[in-house]
This record gives structure tokens, sequence and C-alpha cells, in this order.
């Protein structure tokens, strides 16, 4: 008798694993993969998200060296042993903000880059400078952790999820990719010159240049003591480099 129970157990057994097996390569067992993959993906999305969110909560009263992984952790609802495994180091965390930064103004230039490129560029100025009303200190903090660093470490990019949680009211924002300012400014450029934005002879290393003092300038400048005049700065300030930059072809022309 007790082989039989024996034999019947075992037979029980791989019929439970036959089973298995069926419905795991069943649709259902494909759809229920898909599922648990997708809450895995949505979850790493989350808290990547929330750590940034408590760390731009804190920048922006806070110098990064006074904010602890600790706390960081806890405003997120993970341990600190966690955080290390999605940024190894809390200025990871700083740089995934400017990555998450040129998604949101990469989604502006898209929308207004049908009234020419240099529309494109003003609207990532403007955009920026909506972000730095908000948050006036973190710009700075941010610049400051990008100087400090001899090599700009390398991301993961950011997932078309992560996109949409991160800017849930913004349609086509799974299609921009964070390709920081050096990737966003040069094609618009070589696309004003082309169309007749720019003059043919404008240098594009001294216009590239040009914008970029002038983005990071004006928030060192008014960031902290008045950020609510930045945005008709930038404007000003991109309507001097662009009869700057024409200048020379109008000198030539007369």
């Amino acid at each position: 008798m007790a082989r039989r129970r024996l034999w019947l157990s075992s037979g029980a057994a791989e019929a439970r694993a036959s089973l298995v097996k069926s419905i795991a390569n069943s649709k259902i067992g494909v759809i229920y993969r898909l599922v648990n993959e997708g809450r895995r993906e949505r979850k790493h999305a989350q808290t990547r998200l929330a750590l940034l969110g408590a760390l731009r909560d804190r920048m922006a009263t806070r110098p990064l060296e006074e904010i602890g992984v600790r706390e960081l952790a806890e405003a997120a609802d993970v341990s600190e042993a966690t955080f290390y495994n999605y940024f190894p180091s809390k200025a990871d965390l700083a740089l995934y903000f400017v990555q998450v930064w040129t998604i949101d103004v990469g989604w502006h230039a898209a929308q207004a880059g049908a009234a020419g490129p240099r529309a494109a560029i003003a609207a990532i100025f403007e955009a920026t400078a909506q972000q730095i009303v908000l948050a006036p200190r973190v710009m700075g903090e941010i610049i400051a952790v990008q100087s400090r660093l001899d090599v700009t470490p390398s991301l993961a990019p950011m997932s078309a999820l992560e996109k949409r949680l991160a800017f849930p009211e913004r349609a086509g924002i799974e299609a921009i990719e964070a390709i920081g300012l050096d990737g966003l400014l040069p094609p618009l450029l070589v696309a004003a010159r082309k169309c007749g934005e720019l003059p043919r002879t404008v240098n594009l290393d001294a216009a590239l240049l040009a914008l970029v003092s002038v983005f990071f300038g004006v928030p060192l400048i008014l960031a902290r003591r008045a950020p609510t005049t930045i945005a008709a700065a930038y404007r000003q300030q991109l309507a001097i480099t662009w009869g700057g930059l024409a200048a020379p072809a109008r000198k030539v022309r007369s």
C-alpha cells in the first residue's frame, strides 16, 4: 500500500509539473509573464522617479553634499541598499535629473519644430526657464555637480513607460530621446543655417558656444535673486545672439 501511495504521489507531481509547463507555454502563460514583467518595469520606473523627486525636493533648499542617501531612500520608501541598485551614487541620481530634463525640453522643441529650428531652440530655453521658476536652486546644484565630474557616467536609457510616468500629459513623449543639450542644439543650428534662419557663413561652433553660454549663464546670475525674470532674459539674450551671428553676413553684403 505504501508503494502504491508513493507511486501515486510521484505521478501526481509529474502531472502537476506537466500542467504547469503547459500553462507556461500557453497564451495564458505568456500573458502572465508579460503582466509580471510589466509590473516589474513599472515598479522600476516608479522607484527611479520617486528617488528623483526626493532629490529634487531637497536640492530646492540644500546643496547635494548635505543630502544623505539614507534620507533619499526613506523618502522614496526603499532601503539604502535598494538605492544603490538603481544609482551608484548621488551624483548619478543628479545626472538622472538632467536625463529627465532633456526628455522634457526635447518634447517642447519637437512641438515647436514646425515653426522652424530657431523656434525649437527658443522652446528649449522657455521650458527650462519654467522649470527654474519652480525650483530656483536646483539648476545651480545640477551645474555644480556636472562641473565636478571628470568623466560623465553612462546612464541607462529611460524606458517608454518611464517617460510616460514622468510626463503623463505629453503625447508622443516615448519618441523623445535623452540626448542632452549638446545633442539637441547642434542639429537645430545646422537646420537653421540650411533653411536660411542663420547665414550660410555662420560658424556653428561659435553659435553653439554662444547658446550654451546664455543657457547656463542666465540662471547662474538670476536663479536665486530673480527667477521669474529668466524667461524674459533668455528671450532677450537669444535675440542678441541671433543678431550677432547674422552681423558678419550683413557686413559682407554691404
